[in-house]
């Protein structure tokens, strides 16, 4: 691993709620321009500690500096150079894209430009279609572009392609890979295991509101082999969607 500079740093980062300890002295580092997963079952403490690191939610203790910010004291910084994927609840269906967009960068108070923004996530033919009107995988990378407005520096996606077919699910992670390329730090978290082998430069695994591994996709599954672990069945050179994809194309679509 080449020594890149750190960019997030989380140290014994603790989150209680009434008697119960949701996060229980994580500590992790996430490096310039990677893109960084965070996995692991539900209610095992992701979702709670990326809110902490976006300056969503109030954390217990601990220390957390995000490019040089800490959250105690640096919220609205922090806030400057972070783009956060909204749920689905958090757009006005009625609205068009160009419209939405014109919205937000005007919360920003930033004057983007809606279809730059939309070519990005290859959506320029939906500027003026109504977001309910949007595919499932129209509307992630809508999501995206929203988090694009301000040029952040880190990019937060909490399972980004849930409910996707496969095309639409590999075009995201195009899409991503895209993002990273282009000099921007990615945080994602997902419970699909083969997208975090894909997608992710390094993985840290969250069990019971402790990190529990933390490397690269490659070295983890090396480490597991070397132990002595065998598959069941053997290891083909693709997978059942890899099929699918080569059957029905990776074409954006609309469905």
């Amino acid at each position: 691993m080449d020594k890149r500079s750190t960019i997030i740093s989380v140290r014994n980062l603790v989150k209680k709620y009434d008697d119960i300890t949701a996060v229980q002295g994580i500590s992790f580092d996430v490096y310039e321009n990677e893109i960084f997963g965070l996995l692991g079952p539900n209610g095992a403490g992701k979702t709670t500690t990326l809110e902490i690191i976006e300056t969503l939610r109030q954390k217990t203790s601990g220390e957390i500096i995000v490019d040089g910010f800490s959250v105690d004291k640096d919220a609205q910084q922090i806030k400057q150079i972070i783009g956060v994927q909204l749920q689905a609840a958090g757009y006005y269906p009625n609205l068009n894209l160009v419209e939405l967009l014109e919205l937000f960068s005007g919360l920003y108070g930033l004057d983007v430009k809606p279809m730059d923004m939309l070519a990005k996530v290859n959506l320029q033919d939906k500027a003026k279609a109504k977001y309910k009107a949007l595919s499932g995988g129209q509307k992630q990378r809508f999501s995206i572009a929203t988090t694009l407005i301000n040029s952040p520096k880190i990019v937060f996606l909490d399972e980004p392609t849930t409910g996707l077919d496969p095309q639409a699910r590999r075009n995201l992670w195009d899409l991503i890979k895209g993002i990273r390329d282009q000099g921007t730090t990615v945080v994602l978290t997902t419970h699909y295991m083969d997208e975090a082998e894909q997608l992710c430069d390094r993985v840290a695994f969250v069990e019971n509101g402790r990190i529990i591994a933390v490397d690269t996709p490659d070295n983890l599954i090396d480490n597991l082999v070397a132990s002595g672990f065998e598959r069941k069945k053997e290891v083909k050179k693709a997978n059942l969607e890899d099929v699918f994809i080569n059957l029905t194309g990776q074409e954006w679509r609309e469905g």
